[in-house]
């Protein structure tokens, strides 16, 4: 059992995948050696933006032999990103802040039933939002673009259906946002071409999750081990909260899609959709074992994936190798290196409030959450080239691209 330099022993199976330049907190490398000892534990990866979180680690892969452990994915079910590359031209950021709040301001549910939308999203995902009586015709085409999620069927919905409709089309707090991005440099140009990514074009993402639905989730299932048919009733519900967040995720992305004037199928030159926070039953050293993803980007050999910068730093595109070790697996952001209550002391003593909606790499910044804009400055995360170094030099993925923050909102 190898021993790192901060003292916390790893099993055999487990392995960090950091450069020594990449900060590393002790008690995030502490909860990943806890939980990558527990029975059942075959593999265990640690990405270099791992943090400490409630008990278990976020920045993290786990496969586990027999047993599923919902703990693992925790209340952010079906979290993940959505990226719609377009074909819109560069515009001033003044402009295009303008037109995201007036997109944000402006809600494309009005016209729907709540019951109908939430049964349609828990059952079919984005594509169900194409079927909603109310939906705007522009939401309804991108919803119509999008691949069905292939995980199995959801669950009973009865016990979820307890308003959690109105909170589509919202980021939700922490670390979640949707934004303008503008793709700035190329790595690979074959790879960037065909995922419709050209320098100087603007991207439309969306970082979110399922909201108070995956929270539900989670207090339902607690902290057990699931085995048997337990574990196919846990799936169910896993598989609704990741198809309420994947379209939750469009929504959002629909609405910078519009501030570009890109909502529309003719001018989406490329789309990622990727989910960080769940459990797949997955190929592990030949044999079939449950890989619990948590806050860490699926990878597999020649798929596209992003890794999330700050509003104040790039995010980086992609292309996965299938790391065996890895878990076919990629850090899926820069990772914090404040907690939340530090960062709002420490950079309340840095910055003016006026300051923070302005960034160093001249993007905009929508929040009205003076909290929020603390807990999430580019000074609470880890630098994002390091971490985007440790992945590619370690062979867990290639760079693509680079997304430059434009209009970041927070709500």
């Amino acid at each position: 059992m190898p021993t790192l330099a901060h003292g916390s022993p790893l099993p055999l199976h487990a392995r960090l995948f950091a450069r020594p330049d990449v900060w590393m907190e002790g008690d995030a490398v502490a909860q990943f050696a806890r939980v990558a000892s527990l029975p059942g534990c075959v593999r265990a990866a640690a990405m270099p933006d791992l943090h400490a979180g409630r008990g278990i680690p976020v920045g993290a892969a786990f496969a586990f032999e027999d047993i599923v452990i919902p703990h693992l994915v925790g209340g952010d079910a079906g979290c993940g990103v959505h990226l719609f590359a377009t074909t819109a031209p560069h515009k001033s950021a003044d402009k295009l802040e303008r037109r995201a709040r007036a997109a944000m301001e402006d809600d494309p549910l009005a016209d729907c039933d709540g019951a109908e939308l939430f049964e349609a999203v828990w059952r079919e995902g984005a594509p169900g939002l194409a079927q909603v009586a109310g939906i705007p015709e522009d939401i309804a085409a991108l919803a119509a673009l999008e691949k069905p999620l292939s995980w199995g069927p959801s669950g009973d919905s009865e016990p979820y259906r307890a308003g959690f409709e109105a909170a589509l089309g919202s980021t939700g707090g922490g670390n979640h946002f949707v934004e303008i991005a503008r793709v700035e440099a190329i790595a690979d140009e074959a790879l960037a071409a065909g995922m419709g990514l050209e320098r100087g074009r603007l991207v439309a993402l969306a970082h979110s999750g399922s909201r108070g639905l995956g929270g539900a989730i989670a207090r339902r299932w607690g902290n057990a081990e699931l085995t048997g048919k337990d574990i196919e009733r846990y799936l169910g519900d896993l598989a609704g909260a990741c198809r309420f967040a994947q379209a939750n995720r469009l929504l959002l992305a629909a609405r910078m899609l519009r501030a570009l004037g890109a909502a529309r199928p003719d001018r989406i030159a490329g789309a990622i959709e990727i989910i960080h926070n769940a459990v797949r039953l997955e190929p592990v050293d030949g044999a079939p074992a449950w890989v619990h993803r948590k806050g860490a980007a699926p990878a597999p050999a020649g798929g596209a994936t992003v890794v999330l910068g700050s509003r104040g730093a790039p995010s980086w595109v992609l292309s996965g190798t299938g790391h065996a070790e890895a878990l076919a697996s990629v850090a899926h952001g820069a990772g914090r290196r404040m907690g939340r209550s530090d960062a709002r002391q420490k950079i309340a003593q840095r910055y003016r409030r006026a300051e923070l909606g302005r960034t160093a790499l001249g993007g905009r910044v929508v929040c009205d959450d003076p909290d929020l804009l603390f807990e999430e400055h580019p000074d609470a995360y880890k630098p994002i080239e390091p971490v985007v170094a440790s992945l590619v030099d370690e062979g867990l993925a290639l760079p693509v691209a680079s997304l430059v923050p434009v209009v970041t909102v927070k709500q």
